[in-house]
């Protein structure tokens, strides 16, 4: 068995399969039998020699596995086939010599000899995947909530695999596939979902045991241990939660993967699709009689449920269900080899200089111990929300007969029709329940949000006593998960009004502004950044050089279309003089009297009249797609920015120091479908 690129090196000096080796002495001629290495070479003329053909010995076959193979004219059976289509990867193996190259593909390449081809049908009828496949879209905005649903559905799971196990003897333990957002050391406590997040959310909030719970990255990899103790089918294999990013997408198998629960938002549609093929093996090919164990599960958090099952169609090659892994560009998981390799230093273009590092940006200032010092969320927010004025009432009020037409769960199967691949079977509405009804449990759920447990227990015993006088156990058992989240939703819009309510008073009372003191709690635009060597800079739309912005280097990575399409605009004004893109977690921020900051997408500049050497007017710019108009989020920044326009008005230029005289600054949330009419008044002339 040999790794194609083992052999597959223009340099075959450095690869052990081409090394004289004396364990293969026995398939050539000694070496003092000239005239028979000559025969050799004659029939065999690819074969690597030692010295010049005009040397006292003449030429010498290197007794290597390589050459050993050239000789036997092997059969060669190459699996994922369709990656050995290059030139380098053709000539190893015709290098070989084989009688016959035999590929194994699930996406053959348009030069390949098709023999045999497997359709999804008969996989389905040999047995071999799980299906049908259910989708199941979850509409809470956090994701928190998709994960513990996916955890239901997996305790259900193994309640039914123990039914099984008892009249059959087969063991299944049902395994959790979870996709984080991130999983990189320096990535932790960003807005992005974190893998080690995941994990202490698993573990600490919803009880489940920590040697259940196991994490698979680039950086790592805690299944190796697994894998040599007898790996994740081992009965005794305690491991039921998998958590990754994209490690698991090709190459791994485990047919205990039934639950996938995605976290992300990925923009590679094919990637997701190999991770949903993850969870469609069945467990020794052989159905269980048990219909949930002979179907596969995803939850999808902030995803189109519809466009899921779109995607997974598309990615299914014609009938069959393979991965299609050619079409797949993986990135680099964070913290890997790219992140090692030296980073570049880009400076301020000369023009900009001046002006940029006289500009300095405000924030909102809370007066302790009698200095200003910036708003603390915890210090001067959190501690001040009183939560024994809680509204419950949306939650006490709930009707759990209408429960179950809040989450909506799509079933897909193999379509009769070859062109469809999967078809929608039906959408069913979810009201299972997998997780015991406890006040213990739901305490647990809240605790991210009402900081006190002893606060927090008492809001679960209130809401489940209630919920009691109205319905019988079973009732709330089957709706226990939409109770825990009506109940989460219910508190987070509570503790947002509160801390709303405490924010604005802190204003209204002068104990808090928005002012700029000259200490090291300013913004003022870094006098250089850095970049990775392996980043590209963003060009305009015509591909030509940035000119406006105040780096000359952008990386482009750092945009997405809508902010793509805001940069090639601005490019093109004739009032700007500059613009930067705000970097998150490193640049200009706003704490609002929601824990995180909002980190505004672009700060510009537009020209004095008098001066064009200089700006007069400062704008603060945060972009919004389509998909987040109206969300809660959308409408937090909505009003944090009116109320930072507004303070930023109110204020004298003293309070923002000489160097801001007579500027104006603004703060605007742009919509992507009117920020190009937002922008064309901001910087109308």
């Amino acid at each position: 068995m040999l790794m194609l690129p083992s052999a597959n090196r223009q340099t075959k000096e450095t690869l052990r399969v081409f090394k004289d080796n004396g364990g293969f002495q026995d398939f050539f001629p000694a070496e003092d039998e000239i005239e028979n290495q000559e025969k050799i070479l004659q029939n065999i003329p690819n074969l690597d020699t030692y010295h010049q053909e005009k040397g006292f010995w003449g030429k010498q076959i290197k007794t290597s596995l390589g050459n050993t193979l050239r000789t036997l004219s092997p059969i060669i059976i190459l699996d994922e086939g369709h990656k050995a289509y290059s030139e380098g990867a053709q000539n190893t193996l015709r290098g070989f010599n084989p009688c016959i190259i035999a590929e194994l593909s699930a996406t053959p390449s348009k030069k390949s000899n098709v023999l045999v081809d497997i359709s999804g049908r008969e996989l389905h009828r040999e047995e071999m995947i799980k299906l049908d496949l259910h989708v199941i879209n979850k509409v809470s905005p956090d994701w928190k909530d998709t994960l513990l649903a996916g955890v239901n559905k997996r305790n259900i799971l193994e309640e039914k695999a123990r039914e099984y196990e008892a009249n059959s003897g087969n063991n299944i333990r049902p395994i959790c596939l979870i996709q984080a957002e991130r999983t990189g050391r320096e990535q932790r406590g960003t807005r992005y979902i974190h893998s080690e997040d995941v994990r202490e959310h698993l573990i600490k909030t919803i009880g489940i045991p920590a040697d259940e719970v196991a994490v698979k990255t680039s950086e790592k990899d805690e299944l190796k241990e697994v894998d040599n103790t007898g790996g994740l089918m081992d009965r005794d294999c305690k491991i039921r939660y998998i958590i990754t990013k994209q490690a698991l997408q090709e190459g791994w198998d485990c047919a205990f993967a039934y639950v996938l629960v995605i976290l992300t938002n990925p923009k590679s549609k094919n990637a997701l699709t190999q991770l949903v093929g993850r969870i469609l093996r069945q467990p020794g090919a052989r159905k269980t009689r048990t219909i949930e164990l002979d179907e596969s599960y995803v939850f999808c958090f902030k995803q189109n449920a519809n466009a899921l099952l779109t995607s997974i169609r598309e990615g299914f090659s014609r009938e069959g269900l393979g991965d299609l892994k050619s079409q797949i560009i993986a990135d680099l998981e964070e913290g890997g080899e790219d992140g090692e390799q030296p980073e570049r230093r880009i400076k301020i273009r000369k023009r900009f200089k001046k002006a940029a590092s006289s500009t300095i940006l405000p924030v909102f200032m809370v007066l302790r111990n009698r200095r200003w010092k910036p708003v603390n969320y915890e210090m001067d927010i959190a501690v001040q929300i009183p939560w024994d004025s809680v509204d419950l009432d949306p939650v006490l009020s709930l009707t759990l007969s209408m429960s179950e037409e809040k989450d909506i769960e799509h079933i897909a199967t193999l379509s009769e029709d070859i062109k469809k691949v999967i078809e929608e079977k039906e959408t069913i509405k979810l009201k299972e329940g997998g997780i015991s009804v406890d006040p213990v449990f739901m305490t647990r759920q809240i605790c991210d949000i009402v900081p006190n447990p002893w606060m927090a227990h008492e809001f679960a015993l209130t809401v489940l006593n209630h919920l009691a006088d109205k319905y019988d156990h079973k009732m709330i058992a089957n709706n226990f998960v939409f109770i825990i989240e009506e109940l989460r939703n219910q508190l987070e819009r509570e503790k947002d009004r509160m801390a709303e309510d405490i924010f604005r008073q802190l204003l209204h009372s002068d104990q808090m502004r928005f002012l700029v003191i000259g200490e090291k709690f300013d913004f003022s635009f870094p006098n250089s950044i850095k970049v990775k060597p392996t980043a590209t800079t963003l060009n305009r739309k015509d591909g030509q050089q940035l000119q406006l912005s105040l780096f000359e280097f952008v990386p482009e990575d750092e945009f997405n279309e809508t902010e793509k399409a805001v940069a090639w605009y601005l490019e093109g004004q004739k009032r700007l003089f500059f613009w930067y893109r705000n970097r998150a977690r490193r640049d200009y921020a706003i704490q609002g009297w929601r824990k995180h900051k909002i980190y505004p997408d672009f700060i510009f500049t537009a020209t004095a009249l008098e001066d064009k050497g200089d700006y007069e007017q400062v704008y603060v710019v945060e972009t919004k797609g389509l998909h987040l108009i109206g969300s809660a989020d959308t409408d937090y920044k909505r009003k944090m920015f009116s109320l930072c326009t507004k303070e930023a008005k109110s204020k004298s230029w003293t309070e923002f120091g000489p160097a801001m005289k007579d500027k104006v600054i603004r703060f605007e949330v742009l919509d992507e479908h009117e920020w190009q009419a937002k922008l064309n008044e901001m910087l109308q002339a």
